[in-house]
């Protein structure tokens, strides 16, 4: 591929340029001015001449500036251009002043047109100017290609030995690291092989062979920098190509000069920067010390909650930060510039536009903050979530339920929802647990507060002082409600706390007797056997039913009667089994 790139090269640089050397300049149609007399001042034209031809002529006063002396400065001035004029990096052209037109070369002067050079001829200045650059140019492009058949075959040699030179470069280079690269390879396999070898250790990972990488990349840098060299020499012997290397080399180093250019202009802003930067990063960690302070407790100040300090601390972070960005701003390079401008506002609205949600969210969590609805490790129900807190965030708050699950609920949803926490007041006074029984009103009053008071007292975690109390919270068609209240310190423990509670409760209530059943149940039961486990065997009829079954000679279903049935069900199936295995 190298071969076929390099010889393209050979044919579109040396060989095709070759089939237009007989294009010469046109120089014809040269406007020679009459030489004329005037009562106040006497004109006099002189040519210019470069190469033994006349470009075009030049008038000047005879009595401030001999115009030979003119033309003759003009065509020395052409000639020192040719010695390094290149038709595809130079250009030779006309500027409109106030008074008059000149002629740039690689923005030098070469010489100034007056109204006099054009006093006698049908032409304005600025069309004589143009006149004049075109003769220039096609005078110089002449001189290049103006060449003797020994010249132009000679400069043909030198480029092809040149060029084979190039081949013969890449192929050593090529030779060579493929050599090396073997050995490389070896040595590699050898190093990472060994166990005590701490080389393996400062390689890149998943990297098969660094010592080939590093081969190749230095293979690469010692072919670029060859070319960088050698191209002005390969270009240098034909006339259409000296100009390349040189064209290359202004598009290279134009970008580094502005670079380095804009980096010399941007030290004094630079440091304008990095003071701003040291203090603001000061004064933040001021604050930082004295945040860590107050959170430790080794520095109180009155009204001031030690949970405020770090969320303070990162606030007043970011308005420094802030403000310091503001001042940075205008010293940053390109920052008045309109695509600056253009890209910081399509990233302030696309910033606005895809947080907004974020930003209710940080706000609600600097509400939250200051608010104080909840401390790390409090037990507090969310809008039907329950858990502990176990992080606050400027964005997100995170819990973990009771059945160990961990849920992230966003600051926005908190502030919008009611909540509830059960840690806030625990420690001092207590929280107080509540469940609640319906009874008949068979069941006095008295009967049932002692049961449940009895029930409460015989649970775990319970706060003696203030004493457990009942409630009668509502008053139905068939039932009473009580509502039973107890103390607690352990907040956390709620779900363990009101299972022993229940738990007790039904223990307690079927000791004596006592269905938690409504009386319309109780009522409409047909004969069916008490729900209370101790109650299984008793006669539960109504006096009519008893009178009823006794004319009818029918007896009462006990519990003993019930445990015959059911061991004679399953004799019964037994025998049944075993016949069918027969």
């Amino acid at each position: 591929m190298r071969v076929n790139k390099l010889i393209t090269i050979f044919f579109v640089f040396i060989v095709f340029p070759m089939l237009g050397l007989s294009q010469t300049a046109d120089t014809n149609d040269i406007v020679k001015p009459t030489n004329t007399k005037d009562n106040s001042f006497a004109l006099e034209f002189q040519p210019v001449i470069f190469n033994e031809d006349t470009l075009f002529y030049v008038a000047d006063t005879l009595a401030f500036h001999s115009s030979a002396k003119k033309a003759k400065e003009i065509s020395e001035k052409i000639i020192e251009i040719s010695n390094s004029y290149s038709p595809i990096i130079d250009s030779i052209y006309y500027q409109i002043n106030e008074d008059d037109v000149l002629v740039m070369y690689r923005d030098n002067l070469v010489f100034s047109i007056s109204d006099l050079d054009v006093f006698n001829t049908s032409l304005t200045k600025k069309q004589f100017a143009k006149d004049c650059v075109i003769s220039i140019k096609a005078a110089l492009k002449d001189d290049i290609y103006n060449l003797s058949k020994k010249e132009w075959l000679l400069r043909i040699l030198y480029s092809v030995l040149a060029l084979v030179g190039l081949f013969v470069f890449f192929f050593v280079v090529k030779y060579s690291f493929r050599i090396l690269n073997n050995r490389l390879s070896k040595i590699d396999r050898k190093l990472l092989k060994k166990r005590n070898n701490l080389f393996k250790y400062f390689i890149p990972k998943k990297t098969k062979n660094i010592f080939v990488f590093i081969s190749n990349a230095t293979k690469s840098i010692i072919i670029i920098f060859f070319l960088f060299v050698y191209l002005p020499f390969l270009f240098s012997f034909l006339p259409w190509t000296q100009g390349l290397s040189e064209l290359f080399y202004i598009y290279i180093s134009q970008p580094v000069k502005f670079v380095f250019q804009g980096i010399i202009n941007f030290l004094p802003h630079l440091f304008f920067i990095i003071i701003i930067v040291i203090i603001a990063r000061y004064i933040v960690r001021i604050i930082r010390e004295i945040a860590e302070d107050i959170d430790a407790e080794e520095l109180v100040l009155k009204g001031f909650p030690k949970d405020w300090a770090i969320p303070t601390q990162k606030l007043f972070a970011v308005i420094v930060y802030a403000f310091a960005l503001v001042m940075v701003f205008p010293h940053l390079p390109g920052s008045d510039s309109p695509a600056f401008k253009g890209v910081s506002i399509f990233l302030g609205v696309l910033f606005s536009l895809g947080s907004t949600s974020a930003v209710a969210n940080a706000v609600a969590g600097i509400v939250i903050t200051y608010m104080r609805p909840f401390q790390i490790g409090d037990r507090i129900n969310i809008a039907g979530t329950v858990g502990d807190v176990i992080e606050k965030t400027i964005l997100v708050t995170r819990l973990q339920t009771p059945k160990n699950e961990e849920i992230t609920i966003p600051n926005a949803t908190i502030i919008n929802e009611h909540l509830i926490n059960y840690s806030a007041n625990a420690d001092k006074e207590g929280l107080i647990l509540n469940t609640k029984i319906s009874l008949g009103y068979d069941v006095p009053q008295a009967v049932a507060e002692k049961l449940l008071l009895r029930a409460v007292k015989q649970s775990m975690l319970i706060q003696r002082t203030p004493k457990p109390f009942v409630l009668q919270t509502s008053l139905d068609d068939y039932y009473v409600t009580y509502e039973l209240n107890a103390y607690t310190k352990q907040a956390k423990k709620m779900p363990l706390i009101y299972s022993d509670i229940h738990k007790n409760i039904i223990e307690i209530f079927d000791q004596e007797g006592v269905e938690i059943l409504s009386p319309k149940y109780v009522a409409s039961r047909e004969g069916n056997s008490s729900t209370v486990p101790s109650q299984k065997g008793k006669d539960l009829r109504n006096p009519v039913e008893k009178a009823i079954d006794h004319l009818k000679g029918t007896k009462p279903v006990t519990k003993k009667k019930i445990k015959i049935e059911e061991k004679d069900k399953k004799t019964t199936k037994d025998k049944k089994n075993t016949e069918d295995k027969k």
